[in-house]
């Protein structure tokens, strides 16, 4: 979910996922990948869009997305030039390697996906078949144009309270 309060946030159901890829320069990348609710999809794409976010092919796009992080957890996707911010409404814990990869590239590939892209009981399933299943659903949803992506600056910062 996103924050509710006088930040400029609103409330949503949220699916938030972290993972690394390879790149074709040798130098793996951190993915945030988000899933918002019907209800506020088109705001996220809108917020999206207006930070500089393309369809989800090729090279991701520079945006003036931030990913914060904050320790091991991902804070918050800030956009449209920080009038718009998406938060987790759980803990979102970043591996090692994530960060390790986040930090090498001071960047972080975002890629916003529509509603149902998580297919139902995803996380009842073994480890290797729920990662197939969830890069299936993912790359249909780049082919059939419904994802969009950018390329996110990183701000690891201190640990709030």
């Amino acid at each position: 979910m996103v924050g509710d309060g006088d930040d400029g946030a609103a409330r949503a159901p949220m699916v938030w996922a972290l993972a690394v890829r390879e790149a074709t320069d040798g130098l793996p990348f951190a993915e945030v990948i988000v899933e918002v609710g019907p209800r506020l999809h088109g705001e996220l794409l809108e917020n999206v869009v207006d930070s500089g976010f393309l369809l989800a092919a090729g090279d991701p796009p520079d945006t003036t997305a931030v990913v914060e992080v904050r320790g091991p957890l991902l804070a918050r996707l800030v956009l449209v030039g920080g009038r718009q911010i998406w938060e987790p409404a759980s803990p979102v814990v970043a591996s090692p390697g994530w960060l390790a990869a986040a930090e090498e590239r001071q960047e972080v590939a975002v890629i916003v996906v529509p509603p149902g892209t998580w297919p139902p009981g995803l996380m009842s399933l073994p480890p290797q078949e729920r990662i197939d299943a969830f890069t299936r659903s993912l790359e249909e949803a780049r082919e059939d144009g419904q994802a969009l992506h950018g390329a996110a600056r990183l701000d690891v910062g201190p640990v709030e309270d």
